[in-house]
């Protein structure tokens, strides 16, 4: 296991304060992979650098994107913080299941913004959502507060390194760049054959597949043979 397996990602934060802080807790506690999706500051700036403290090697390597999904292609898992309870077939796990995560694999911690969280279409890219126990008449946590929770706990599973995991090697896990290229062979093809019927539901349709693909935990042969079966069936049928 190691903390250079982990990256926090924060997406469309508001506040350079706030980046500068998140920046700071992650080296408190050993981590330095930093993503930034489309930050509403610029990036990075003095204020951020100025609350990143002694932190400014973690703004300095960090990297920013223009969207979520270019942001999750080289990890394997995705774990989204939310305050809300989510209506959807995902698991859901709590501050004491993280334990239960592989961190020999890459995994990804997302937060989400400010003022409104995460949607439900960037929640659809996780494997797991993860609530922070806290007052429920007042679950609002500041960002930094947040991922700072995440980071010690994290930390402290990396550090005991107690747990073990027996999966066979032989089996190599689909990262998301690998389910995104299938995901995008079936959206295609679904599109050729007017599935996205009418076209306003098209955005739910899509984020409900990718929450079912995400989920799945497929290895690698298991996303080449579902991308064979997604172009055997844009084939013309020959008698």
């Amino acid at each position: 296991m190691s903390f250079k397996n982990i990256t926090f990602i924060l997406h469309k934060p508001q506040l350079s304060e706030n980046i500068g802080a998140c920046a700071r807790a992650l080296k408190n506690f050993n981590f330095n992979n930093l993503s930034i999706v489309n930050p509403k500051p610029s990036f990075p700036n003095d204020k951020i650098i100025a609350t990143s403290v002694g932190a400014k090697d973690v703004i300095k390597k960090a990297k920013v994107y223009k969207n979520l999904e270019t942001s999750l292609s080289n990890l394997d898992i995705l774990v989204a913080t939310s305050a809300r309870f989510r209506n959807k077939n995902i698991k859901h796990i709590s501050i004491t299941d993280l334990n239960k995560i592989n961190y020999k694999k890459k995994v990804g911690f997302l937060f989400g913004s400010e003022a409104s969280g995460l949607s439900n279409n960037e929640i659809s890219y996780a494997d797991y959502t993860l609530q922070i126990p806290s007052n429920k008449n007042f679950r609002s946590l500041n960002l930094s507060h947040s991922l700072i929770i995440v980071a010690q706990i994290v930390n402290g599973l990396i550090s005991n390194k107690k747990f073990t995991f027996q999966k066979s090697k032989k089996i190599k896990n689909a990262n998301k760049n690998d389910i995104q290229r299938m995901l995008n062979l079936c959206i295609n093809n679904l599109e050729n054959k007017n599935f996205f019927h009418p076209p306003e539901k098209k955005p739910i349709m899509m984020e409900n597949l990718r929450s079912i693909f995400y989920k799945l935990n497929l290895s690698e042969k298991e996303t080449r043979i579902l991308s064979s079966v997604f172009a055997g069936l844009s084939k013309e049928k020959v008698d």
